[in-house]
């Protein structure tokens, strides 16, 4: 990482996520309530289906957003922040899956996983180092950057008469 680039912290994250929890909602709580049954004690009755979509649009809207050209959800790019493999790279889809579905243990173990960001070095939770990703802030180095460039060639000699 170059020093243009910083590793997004956890309150940062913690709002992208909020951000992003509205994002989803705005699509799946009318789904949901599409595929609703309607035989509960509460009009919120999700069936089985609806919560199957719900739970597969969460999965692509995170590893397509993250593993696109932005490399990053809406949430994270309203608060300037990206994810990229340990080299300042993008991500790709397969990855961006494996972070998705980490996050789950992250989510299992008490959020700890989720905690983990606040006192890890590069700011990384359980489901960044399970999937070797980082979140960051502000512009990361692409590949071009990260590749030197070689010298230009010297110049021809004099010419001899």
């Amino acid at each position: 990482m170059n020093g243009t680039s910083m590793y997004a912290g956890f309150w940062r994250r913690v709002v992208a996520v909020i951000l992003d929890g509205i994002v989803l909602g705005i699509v799946t709580v009318p789904l949901n309530l599409a595929f609703g049954d309607g035989t509960g004690s509460d009009s919120m009755t999700y069936s089985p289906a609806g919560q199957s979509i719900s739970t597969a649009l969460g999965w692509l809207y995170y590893a397509l957003m993250e593993s696109s050209a932005k490399q990053a959800t809406l949430g994270k790019m309203a608060l300037g922040i990206m994810v990229t493999d340990l080299e300042g790279n993008r991500i790709g889809f397969g990855k961006a899956t494996g972070r998705y579905f980490a996050k789950i243990l992250s989510a299992l173990i008490l959020l700890i996983g989720f905690i983990m960001v606040a006192f890890t070095a590069r700011k990384q939770g359980l489901h960044d180092i399970l999937a070797g990703t980082l979140v960051v802030k502000g512009q990361a180095p692409s590949q071009a950057q990260s590749t030197t460039t070689p010298p230009p060639p010297p110049p021809p000699p004099p010419l001899s008469s």
